[in-house]
């Protein structure tokens, strides 16, 4: 299967480096050199690759921007290469290239496969390309959270699957206790809301408004109140139109138009342009005396009535009340009575909603008890396992004496979670406290690493839980910066034969000053520096042959041409070459 592999960098005006350019191994690449040559400054750079906080301190001095450029094969499937095409990058050749600048200023710029990112987007891609470990990443493996999440990792699925229903269970826990509680302290608030619902919703019913009500009532009392105007202009238009029957010599629109269509009738034949307004005025008549007609409908049905008046404008005094609380018109106040009607019902229903939310977080609790001991047992079974294989690494480290488990507890807390007849707290990730332990050599108490391992102790002990755990949840890239601190001897030819090994299924690079950790690798990067006045460069050189023995020499016994520190160098080289 192929994995990402960082393959190549550039490094520019970044602290003593001026100008480098160097080609990585796919398997194990060592970067040495002289103190303050520069070798941190190969770490610190890969850190500004993977979104790492940026530091005008960083900048070489006169410069305006440190750059570093680094190109990491990626496969188009893998997680970080989807990501990356997500954010609009684009791979060259199967590659990702990786830009970060920053400036003097301190201002601060990403670039990934040819496209402007936010930095964040470089650290959310390094989860799944490297993992960096240094002194300080050392110092945070021996907090007991890390070692907790460590362990729940080597285990797998076991921890997994149990511990995916935990946090499921948890969240809905913690959902139902919110609301749980909220339904509770707002009893009051709920009370008082429901009342005025209630009553309004009372008042509207009293009522029984009809939609669109309010509006047929104002048609109807504009017109009961104008009755007689109304009735005195019907009468007035009616005997315009339709003439006055008790006066024969009246004459009325009707009788006009009559006339008019009957003489141009008599010689349309003669004209077709005077048929035309004939056919017309015929049109006319017709309508004048529909017209006519509904004029006298009008007036014989037009009610007067002074008592239905009273009674219309009594309807709308009690309509308008709902519509001064309620909505601007009829229609919005039935459309409030609804959701309102809908709301009462909910919190009427909210001593059984509290209720039924005390049972269901009884039954989560329960549930999380049961998960719990599942949990515990997985972990402690991964617990041995992990600790027996860091045992034996150490074995391999020159620690044959050494011992390493793990501690699982649990902390009583009164408002916590009853578990195997204790009240121990818990959170998202369970209820158990997991601590890794060392006994240094036979008749020791075993105590947190923290405590019970000296800084050569501790790093091979940081070395070996990164070999196991890299063979559980390995990433393509590893780097370890000084991981070889405070060990010489034998110690370190096993620490180079550690991360060798470790190589052989991952890219590893390695930082250090032992020449028997560097005798391992395959490929060998040397920091070199020279002055030229007050202004110091520094370069990054590909080792090999005459080169890397001399290197080596000068790692041993600061003599680069001592005899017998070349030939201990080359003994380390045939030595590793045999190994591998």
């Amino acid at each position: 299967m192929v994995v990402p592999v960082l393959e190549e960098m550039r490094i520019q005006a970044l602290g003593v480096i001026d100008d480098a350019a160097f080609e990585l191994s796919p398997g194990f690449t060592a970067v040495t050199g002289e103190t303050g040559a520069g070798k941190t400054m190969v770490v610190t750079s890969l850190g500004l690759l993977l979104g790492g906080r940026a530091d005008a301190g960083l900048v070489r001095v006169g410069a305006k921007a440190a750059v570093v450029e680094g190109r990491i094969a990626v496969p188009e499937d893998a997680p970080a290469a989807r990501r990356a095409v997500e954010a609009g990058a684009e791979l060259d050749e199967g590659a990702l290239l990786v830009t970060r600048t920053v400036s003097a200023e301190g201002r601060s710029r990403a670039h990934l496969g040819g496209r402007s990112v936010p930095v964040g987007l470089l650290g959310e891609l390094s989860d799944d390309l490297v993992a960096v470990h240094g002194q300080t990443d050392q110092q945070g493996l021996l907090r007991p959270a890390r070692q907790r999440g460590a362990l729940d990792r080597f285990a797998g699925e076991a921890v997994a699957a149990p511990l995916e229903r935990w946090r499921e269970t948890y969240r809905r826990l913690r959902d139902v206790a919110a609301e749980l509680e909220e339904l509770t302290t707002r009893a009051r608030e709920r009370a008082q809301e429901a009342d005025l619902l209630r009553f309004g919703l009372e008042e509207v019913a009293a009522t029984e408004p009809r939609p669109g009500e309010d509006t047929e009532l104002a048609t109807e009392a504009e017109r009961l109140g104008h009755a007689e105007a109304l009735a005195s202009a019907a009468a007035t238009a009616h005997g315009a139109l339709a003439g006055d029957p008790a006066d024969p010599e009246s004459v009325d629109a009707a009788a006009l138009v009559s006339g008019a269509h009957r003489a141009l009738d008599a010689v349309r034949a003669h004209d077709p342009a005077l048929a035309h307004l004939a056919d017309r005025l015929g049109e006319a008549q017709i309508v004048l005396a529909d017209i006519a007609g509904e004029l006298a409908g009008y007036a014989d049905g037009l009610d007067a009535d002074p008592l239905r008046l009273a009674a219309v404008e009594e309807r709308r005094a009690a309509l308008a009340q709902l519509t001064r609380k309620y909505g601007e018109d009829i229609t919005a106040v039935l459309a409030w009575a609804e959701e309102g009607a809908a709301r009462l019902a909910e919190l009427e229903g909210d001593d059984d909603r509290i209720d039924g939310l005390a049972a269901e977080r009884d039954a989560l609790r329960a549930e999380l008890s049961r998960l719990a001991v599942d949990l515990t047992e997985a972990r402690q079974d991964a617990a041995k396992r992990f600790a027996d294989a860091v045992t034996g690494e150490l074995a391999e480290l020159a620690m044959p004496h050494a011992r390493v488990s793990f501690a699982l507890r649990r902390t009583d807390d009164p408002g916590g979670l009853d578990v195997d007849g204790r009240t121990v707290a818990y959170g998202p990730h369970g209820t158990d406290e997991v601590e890794l332990l060392l006994a240094p050599h036979p008749g020791a108490p075993a105590r947190p690493i923290a405590k019970g391992a000296s800084g050569g102790e501790l790093s091979r002990v940081m070395l070996a839980v990164e070999v196991v755990f890299a063979g559980s949840a390995p990433v393509p890239t590893y780097l370890f910066d000084e991981v070889d601190a405070g060990v010489g001897g034998k110690a370190a030819v096993e620490v180079g034969r550690r991360l060798a090994r470790l190589a052989r299924t991952a890219q590893v690079v390695v930082v250090t000053h032992l020449p028997q950790v560097a005798a391992f690798a395959d490929r060998h990067l040397a920091v070199r520096k020279t002055s030229e006045g007050s202004v110091t460069r520094s370069g990054v050189q590909a080792l090999d042959g005459e080169e890397r023995v001399r290197e080596l020499s000068r790692m041993l016994a600061g003599q680069e041409d001592s005899e017998l520190a070349r030939a201990h160098a080359e003994e380390l080289l045939d030595a590793a070459r045999a190994d591998r």
